[in-house]
């Protein structure tokens, strides 16, 4: 999948800024960002949803939107919210939408066993969807995305409604399907769900700040992370906040993690004017987050675009 200067805007709102996409096959790509960064409305553009206003969309080797319709077959979409219909069974939904993607009777109702097994949904083949846990909706709403097996499938927030245990058993699922060939664009707000992707490209206010490997993002950040233990953690976030040289400081219980501009020649600087008005305190370097990466990324683009 590629894209090129993919921009959207809706009036005078620029909701994506000519953002620049490569995902290799068989990938989990993720796009991280908060709400109204531009995730949702980058995905309806890539999935031939949404026109773009501006830019060049190659998906599985066709033009979109121009072949969108082509496309439709060869991609699976899940939507944030359960889409599928409450007052059908759980194996009426997935017949129903084997039977949209034109699959044949045999093969599709060999398909749904399948599914209905892989799923850990055979218990419940005749409870109406709408009485599911979040968990098993999630579920379902995955076989119903993937009953035609589709050769690129497109989250949008898939798991913003479920416990922690559902997410973990949800990403392994995703894991399985790349490892079958199935490339994987997700949409996510979790830290910790984007670190479990391939590939990642952090998106703000429509822009695209950062992309690649987890590793290759959190290594450009390596002499810049820090942790302080202090007895006054406020006092000392305060000292360091107006710091030229600090770019963020955040409280995590009685320690702070700071986030310096630039690399660990500035230590000394942050020591001593702690040092000058007092505080007792304890520094030691840490690895970088991705957390520090959106919180780079994110106030670097800002500090540019001022």
């Amino acid at each position: 999948m590629h894209a090129h200067g993919l921009t959207k805007r809706f009036g005078q709102l620029v909701a994506v800024n000519a953002v620049n996409l490569d995902v290799p096959r068989a990938c989990v790509y993720g796009f991280l960002g908060p709400n109204g960064s531009g995730k949702s409305t980058t995905i309806r553009m890539l999935c031939g949803l949404l026109t773009p206003s501006e830019g060049e969309i190659d998906v599985l080797g066709l033009r979109i939107p121009q072949q969108a319709e082509q496309l439709k077959r060869r991609i699976g979409y899940m939507t944030q919210k359960f889409s599928l219909f409450d007052d059908l069974s759980v194996r009426q939904n997935l017949e129903f939408l084997a039977t949209v993607q034109g699959l044949p009777r045999q093969q599709g109702k060999a398909r749904v066993d399948d599914l209905l097994r892989r799923y850990r949904l055979d218990d419940r083949t005749e409870q109406l969807a709408g009485t599911l846990s979040g968990g098993q909706k999630q579920r379902l709403a995955l076989a119903g995305a993937i009953v035609h097996k589709p050769e690129l499938l497109l989250l949008d927030e898939p798991t913003s409604a479920v416990d922690p245990e559902s997410r973990r058993d949800f990403w392994e699922k995703l894991f399985e399907l790349a490892d079958d060939g199935t490339t994987i664009l997700v949409s996510t707000h979790y830290m910790d769900e984007a670190e479990r992707c391939h590939r990642l490209a952090i998106l703000d206010n429509g822009n695209l700040v950062a992309d690649g490997t987890p590793k290759e993002l959190t290594a450009k950040l390596q002499g810049r992370t820090f942790l302080i233990r202090a007895d006054a953690p406020r006092k000392v976030k305060e000292a360091l906040e107006d710091q030229p040289d600090v770019l963020s400081v955040a409280q995590i219980g009685n320690e702070l993690r700071v986030l310096l501009r630039h690399s660990d020649e500035h230590v000394d600087a942050f020591k001593q004017r702690l040092q000058r008005i007092g505080l007792p305190f304890d520094v030691e370097s840490v690895t970088p987050s991705l957390e520090d990466v959106f919180v780079a990324a994110t106030r670097r683009h800002e500090e540019q675009a001022a």
